[in-house]
């Protein structure tokens, strides 16, 4: 996809350890969440899916860790999606913070659609992708 899907988001005082700093395994939510909203703008449903028996399934993560955010940091969550090979599609997310552009979070989030437990062709993932002006990379 060429369009880059951001998320502007604000770090909350329960999400930072005892360091003062963001816990290292939030980033992860903050990196889900906006997957989530990238995937309702596109008009994919969760629920739905699920309902129909396809259910969007995380294989593995890569993050490096740059940079920590801190409270009350607002920072933008930052997507492009391409495709791998027939059955995967892999999330490039970055976290940067707001006030100066300095990249806390790289990370690829990789992903395949499963229907009935068994991996299937994202075809609906780029047929929504195609209706709002978007496309692998």
């Amino acid at each position: 996809m060429e369009q880059v899907f951001e998320l502007e988001m604000q770090v909350r005082d329960y999400e930072c350890d005892l360091q003062g700093i963001v816990n290292n395994a939030v980033y992860q939510n903050y990196l889900e969440h906006c997957r989530h909203k990238f995937l309702h703008e596109i008009g994919l449903n969760f629920a739905q899916l699920h309902n129909d028996g396809i259910d969007a399934v995380v294989i593995r993560v890569e993050m490096d860790y740059k940079q920590s955010l801190r409270p009350d940091d607002h920072f933008i969550v930052r997507l492009t999606m391409r495709k791998e090979g027939n059955l995967r599609f892999v999330f490039n997310q970055d976290i940067v913070k707001k006030d100066d552009g300095k990249l806390a979070i790289k990370a690829k989030v990789f992903a395949v659609l499963t229907k009935n437990g068994r991996p299937i062709a994202p075809s609906i993932v780029e047929e929504a992708l195609r209706a709002k002006g978007y496309s692998f990379e």
